[in-house]
């Protein structure tokens, strides 16, 4: 396992597997997605329709007002690539779920990694994520569409931003080591060290790419650093390891009886 991983990140350093020019800026919005005039194809609206009502309606939470259904992400905006997925948000007043809105939270964040590890429904061969929003929460984001009002909230407008491409494989290479030290604790047998870790790098990847945004927006280093993660399949690589870490701990391993 630690040679296959060393092979691979082998290949990520050399920019086989990095994808920096997937980075880039198009020329324009995705045409399989966007008509002439810059609003969405009207089977892919209806489609996206269709399937939050089948999300939410799963939910049993009929009283609770959605205000907006979202496309938002690259998809909706001019950094779009192959790597891309459909950002779909429903957008509520968590209070109306329960007054403890971070509870709240972390339920509907537990029920959307579930629902998103369960299906694979795409669009244009673009995977569909979904997420439930608060209207409060801050959405950064320079394209937002509503999908309910068939109308841009916010129109992306096509700008070529510098970005720091050596800062960017840096900070990435940077994660990309922890990560692996993580995978050569949990192939020791190190399963405290390892799960502790996952969750200490996941944080510090959520804060790095929170603050990324805030700054410096969609093309800001720590943003670009986080999608080179999660498109050679690095934070998918996390993620298994915390899981696989956490069975481990719990798990009572059976006693070999020829010794």
């Amino acid at each position: 396992m630690k040679n296959q991983w060393k092979v691979f990140k082998s290949a990520v350093l050399e920019g086989r597997v990095l994808s920096l020019p997937s980075l880039r800026v198009q020329e324009d919005l995705d045409r399989e997605i966007w008509d002439d005039k810059d609003n969405l194809r009207p089977e892919i609206r209806e489609k996206l329709l269709e399937i939050a009502k089948d999300f939410w309606e799963s939910q049993d939470l009929d009283s609770v007002e959605i205000k907006d259904i979202i496309f938002t992400g690259s998809l909706a905006n001019y950094n779009w690539s192959k790597f891309s997925d459909v950002d779909l948000h429903i957008v509520i007043d968590y209070t109306d779920v329960n007054k403890d809105a971070a509870l709240v939270r972390k339920y509907f964040n537990s029920i959307k990694s579930a629902w998103n590890r369960d299906h694979d429904i795409r669009i244009k061969d673009y995977e569909v994520e979904m997420y439930v929003q608060d209207y409060l929460e801050p959405h950064i984001a320079t394209g937002i569409y509503s999908i309910q009002d068939d109308e841009w909230v916010k129109k992306p407008s096509k700008h070529d931003p510098e970005i720091d491409y050596k800062c960017v494989t840096v900070k990435a290479n940077c994660l990309m080591d922890e990560i692996d030290e993580i995978q050569n604790d949990f192939d020791d047998e190190k399963y405290d060290n390892a799960h502790a870790k996952t969750i200490s790098v996941k944080e510090k990847i959520r804060n790095m790419r929170k603050s990324g945004l805030e700054t410096g927006g969609a093309f800001s280093v720590e943003n670009l650093a986080f999608k080179v993660l999660r498109r050679n399949g690095y934070l998918k690589k996390l993620n298994d390891l915390k899981l696989m870490s956490y069975d481990k701990l719990q798990s009572i391993e059976e006693e070999d009886q020829n010794v």
